[in-house]
């Protein structure tokens, strides 16, 4: 196949694309390498890719209608994953603007250029900070029309144009919820690799909150695996991708303290009224539709996160948190 992968120096965006090229896919990979975060932890994650001979690389902005179009007249995608996103629930609230931008206004431009160039096949991950109020464990089928932050409210939007899209142009979409993603190369601005990091560096952790909330915590490598399983006809189809096994923030510690041999010091901070208290993913629909159920366990999840930065201290060190 030929697909069209969205941030593709992204954390996800990059294991999905580097497990499709190691199946002899040909992957067309854009991002915008923004600075949301430390910008030589993507330059990184695309050295991976260009050891690929069929991977090209543009950089490109999903908001910008008019540069991608001569990629999408260039070739003939099979299928498009959309891993472009502004993520984080924190910095949502600071700038909210560049959340719709992105992921509103962003998603609106692929799904038109889906339509114009007839593109059948499009994956957009979203997130499970939508099922904020819903009883656990968290069920497609919920309502998820009350988002406790401006990036939850602009996953829903773009779903709600996904739906939209399907039933005007019978464009076959698969909704992906992620729950809780990590893993070696991740992103820094999530927990359990700021927390491994201030710990190899011997400096005290911070948790928002008193470290009793719950995460779903997934490992990247399943994520790929179901993310790469979606690519199947399925229709319109919203899919939860999380481990189904929940974990406080205290017991993720515990795993990294007893691994690294390290007592750790934590600073407590006010949690934020934007952020879910609790995560546990219903996977029942992901199992029937997608073969599909995580295989890594947290603390072996933990452990290969723990090695991989490890082995790349020597430029990982200097990565901002």
């Amino acid at each position: 196949m030929q697909i069209l992968i969205t941030g593709v120096a992204g954390f996800i965006g990059a294991n999905v694309a580097e497990k499709l090229l190691q199946l002899d896919n040909s992957i067309i990979g854009i991002d915008n390498l923004n600075d949301y975060y430390d910008v030589r932890l993507k330059e990184w994650r695309l050295s991976q890719l260009y050891k690929y001979t069929n991977f090209k690389f543009y950089k490109l902005d999903i908001e910008d209608y008019k540069a991608m179009l001569p990629i999408f007249k260039s070739h003939n995608f099979d299928a498009l994953i959309n891993e472009a996103a502004r993520a984080g629930v924190g910095y949502s609230i600071q700038n909210p603007y560049i959340y719709i931008k992105t992921n509103v206004y962003g998603t609106l431009n692929l799904l038109e250029l889906c339509k114009a160039h007839l593109i059948k096949k499009i994956i957009i991950p979203s997130t499970s900070a939508l099922y904020a109020g819903q009883p656990m464990p968290f069920k497609e089928w919920l309502p998820v029309n009350t988002p406790i932050s401006p990036y939850a409210a602009s996953k829903k939007a773009a779903e709600a144009l996904a739906y939209t899209y399907h039933h005007l142009y019978n464009i076959d979409v698969s909704i992906l919820r992620y729950f809780s993603v990590y893993g070696p190369a991740g992103r820094p601005d999530m927990s359990i690799l700021r927390f491994i990091k201030w710990t190899m560096e011997n400096k005290p952790i911070v948790v928002f909150g008193d470290g009793n909330q719950s995460r779903d915590f997934t490992f990247i490598e399943d994520i790929v695996d179901g993310t790469i399983n979606a690519l199947r006809p399925l229709g319109y189809e919203i899919i939860n991708l999380g481990h189904h096994t929940p974990y406080t923030l205290n017991y993720a510690i515990q795993i990294i303290e007893q691994y690294l041999n390290q007592k750790i010091h934590i600073i407590y901070k006010e949690f934020s009224k934007a952020d879910i208290k609790e995560t546990l993913a219903d996977i029942t629909k992901a199992k029937k539709l997608l073969n599909w159920e995580p295989k890594t366990s947290l603390e072996q999840g933990i452990v290969k996160l723990i090695q991989w930065m490890q082995q790349n201290w020597n430029w990982f060190k200097d990565i901002k948190l």
